[in-house]
């Protein structure tokens, strides 16, 4: 059944590309302040789409027992020799098995995913996250376990955005840092949000939002700036969150917008948790709905 999906979701990229996520020092120590907090001791964990093992391992610091589940087989191999050599290790049970399928043998307190991508593109955590809840309902019952991450919320941002390159034009998508302060990158608008998905609710994969700005810089509109903050963990006690912020990711307008500074942009987007960048580019559409003279 999701066969395609995980073709998709490049199961088998080469193990380069998690250490360069182990190397990713804002996602690394938000996930691991977030368990910390959540994980308790004595706690049972599930870690559905495990990787190298990391936030399991995050995860066995206090919990009794942690099923880590994977389905590359390359990775299921490394993690297990990973966790062999790290203190703690012993308490994580890596699962080669599709997460889509997967439930434990008995039930958890922690259920920890992360399959996220800015805008919740290509990975599958929306999905992934809804199967869980309804495959973990009917065998265990209503008490659904904790959720790292909890929530997302979802914003974008009107950009003037230079595409080219020693001289050869390529509008193409883009990551960007989290500083955004690039060189032939202006922002003529501030962000706007335009979905909050609570992970603890029923979340519908389906994504739309029509929105305006008020545009604050006369520029062009050629690209738009998509951010992503992940809610991790809920402090109630402080009144606060632990989360993380993807990096930005740029995806250029088919039709760049000639604006003032005054004037009302609308955009509109639409598309499906899980899909493709390019399906969220071609939903785009921005024009001037009010001029500012």
């Amino acid at each position: 059944m999701h066969e395609e999906a995980d073709s998709y979701l490049g199961q088998f990229i080469p193990l380069q590309y998690h250490f360069s996520m182990l190397e990713d020092k804002n996602r690394m120590t938000s996930f691991k302040a977030a368990i910390d907090y959540v994980v308790t001791p004595g706690c049972k964990v599930l870690d559905l789409g495990g990787g190298t093992g990391i936030l399991s391992w995050f995860a066995a610091a206090k919990a009794d027992k942690v099923w880590c589940v994977e389905l590359n087989p390359d990775l299921v191999s490394t993690s297990r020799q990973l966790l062999a050599n790290n203190c703690n290790g012993h308490k994580v049970e890596v699962i080669h098995a599709n997460a889509f399928d997967y439930l434990p043998p008995e039930p958890v307190d922690v259920m920890i995913c992360e399959m996220i991508n800015v805008a919740m593109l290509r990975e599958k955590q929306v999905e992934m996250v809804e199967s869980f809840k309804d495959r973990y309902h009917k065998r265990f019952g209503n008490q659904q376990p904790l959720l790292i991450p909890t929530a997302a919320v979802m914003a974008v941002q009107p950009l003037q955005q230079d595409f080219s390159f020693e001289g050869f034009h390529a509008p193409i998508s883009m990551i960007q840092d989290l500083s955004g302060k690039l060189e032939g990158c202006i922002e003529l608008a501030e962000p706007s949000v335009y979905s909050i998905l609570d992970f603890t609710q029923q979340t519908d994969c389906r994504i739309a939002w029509d929105g305006s700005f008020r545009i604050t810089q006369t520029g062009t509109v050629s690209a738009l700036r998509f951010i992503t903050k992940n809610i991790l963990a809920l402090l109630v006690n402080k009144n606060s969150t632990i989360d993380w912020l993807n990096r930005y990711m740029v995806l250029p307008l088919n039709t760049p917008v000639t604006v003032q500074s005054g004037d009302v942009l609308k955009v509109s987007l639409a598309y499906h948790a899980g899909g493709s960048i390019r399906s969220l580019q071609n939903s785009l559409h921005a024009e001037v709905v009010d001029h500012s003279s």
